[in-house]
């Protein structure tokens, strides 16, 4: 199984007839996220300042653990234990031998190998809105003081769990002057509603989370838009073509339908596992009859499958065939498939073209890729892209050619996985960059940069 760095419990992922009601939570880059066990003591989680100046956010995890990051990328698990924590790099088992300790609550310290720092005052608020006669509930982070701010609507991917438990970009960002408003989107965390997949609801309610976010910062507002990691690239165009955000940043998202993300993503892991052209058409047409069940809420298609199945089940690259969710299926029986399905009803708009919506945004947007994302291949989407820049449309595309999913880097693990390192050096600072309004015209890690503000402003 891939570990992807937003959900590092994906390799406790099961196949079977468990399998659909797994998938169920989680479509876009459908990652299966178990129950979050419960967090640990919160006294730690806060930005910290080193005093080297580095920046830290030590935050819960989604099992019994912490997660620190580095303003940089740098990051690591920290767990509970009798002696301490225990401390290991990025999301493998190798210990960090820098020990981590932190002081008394109210002192606001930590100590992360020689480096000792303490918390910054961010300023917390919490609120609740409405959407659709919904009430959803968020928080906005500002940096000390009292000046004018710019603000990052934090949008979700698929994910199930809580956005004001999970996402550390609401204290990073802020640790390092830029606000950040997150909040629960229906049917998770604290929000009420029934948790959906409807592309053009979730964009009403960033709208109306954007709305609460500027009337909670009042004077101190300044250039407010939104972040959109996952399946929340789709949403946050959609909101910023119906609300007056100066800025829209997309992280690891896409330009193509939820179904060609699928085809994509067969195509270029068995690419990269050197199969040749015409296998690779093999695995696409199992994709497509999948792809058939997923769309029609499995009402059709299930005699396809099963022939498709049938003819390439003992052919050698069979097991390579995974895509962004027809593997989930692959291994159950069509029985499997029908019990399961009733679970399955999401509003899942398979066929949504992200490019109109694109074409006609007149909104700043920085598009953040992965060169070796599997989950939400980058090559369809940076060519659309690339061709929406040429146009002139104000859109500034950054591909980090080694990170996958999530813009983390990572290693091959001893059973062929992927683990994670550490966040693409240069990625946070490129957001808060954008967010800001500055030109990019430096070097952020190795990501190469084309479109509308790489230029200098004149």
């Amino acid at each position: 199984m891939i570990q992807a760095p937003r959900f590092p419990m994906l390799k406790s992922l099961a196949s079977g007839p468990g399998a659909l009601a797994g998938l169920a939570a989680c479509l876009l880059l459908f990652a299966a996220l178990p129950a979050a066990a419960a967090a640990p003591a919160t006294c730690p989680v806060g930005s910290y300042r080193l005093a080297d100046g580095e920046v830290i956010d030590v935050g819960p995890s989604r099992d019994d653990s912490l997660r620190w990051r580095s303003f940089d990328g740098e990051t690591g698990r920290l767990t509970p234990s009798p002696g301490g924590w225990l401390h290991t790099k990025g999301w493998t088992d190798r210990p960090d031998p820098r020990p981590v300790s932190f002081g008394p609550c109210p002192s606001g310290a930590v100590t992360i190998g020689e480096q000792s720092g303490r918390r910054i005052p961010l300023l917390t608020q919490e609120t609740s809105f409405v959407s659709h006669e919904t009430r959803l509930v968020g928080r906005l982070i500002l940096p000390p003081g009292k000046g004018r701010v710019p603000i990052v609507v934090l949008l979700q991917g698929s994910e199930t769990d809580s956005a004001r438990q999970f996402d550390a970009l609401q204290r990073l960002l802020p640790a390092v002057g830029v606000g950040a408003f997150v909040y629960d989107k229906r049917g998770t965390g604290d929000s009420e509603g029934k948790y959906t997949q409807d592309f053009q609801l979730l964009a009403d309610d960033a709208v109306a989370a954007l709305a609460e976010a500027r009337r909670l910062a009042g004077p101190r507002a300044g250039r407010t838009g939104f972040q959109g990691p996952s399946q929340g690239g789709w949403v946050a165009p959609i909101a910023a073509g119906r609300s007056d955000a100066a800025f829209v940043i997309v992280s690891f998202g896409l330009a193509v339908s939820v179904i060609d993300e699928d085809q994509e993503a067969i195509a270029f892991e068995m690419g990269l596992k050197g199969y040749p052209p015409e296998v690779i058409a093999r695995g696409l047409e199992i994709g497509r009859a999948a792809e058939t069940l997923f769309e029609t809420g499995f009402t059709e298609g299930f005699e396809a499958f099963d022939a498709v199945r049938a003819r390439y089940r003992n052919e050698p690259w069979y097991k390579d065939v995974r895509g962004n969710f027809t593997h989930f299926i692959l291994p159950m029986s069509a029985d499997e498939i029908r019990k399961a399905a009733p679970s399955f009803r999401f509003g899942t708009p398979w066929r949504y073209d992200p490019m109109p919506t694109l074409e006609r945004l007149k909104t700043p947007q920085l598009w953040v890729l992965g060169g070796m994302d599997l989950d939400a291949p980058s090559g369809e989407t940076s060519r659309r892209l690339k061709g929406l820049i040429v146009r002139g449309r104000p859109i500034t595309l950054a591909v980090y050619p080694t990170a996958e999913h999530g813009m983390t880097e990572f290693e091959i693990g001893p059973g062929g996985e992927r683990v994670s390192t550490r966040f693409s050096a240069g990625y946070f600072r490129l957001m808060r960059d954008f967010a800001r309004g500055d030109a990019l015209t430096g070097t952020y890690g190795d990501a190469r940069l084309t479109g509308a503000a790489r230029r200098p402003r004149r």
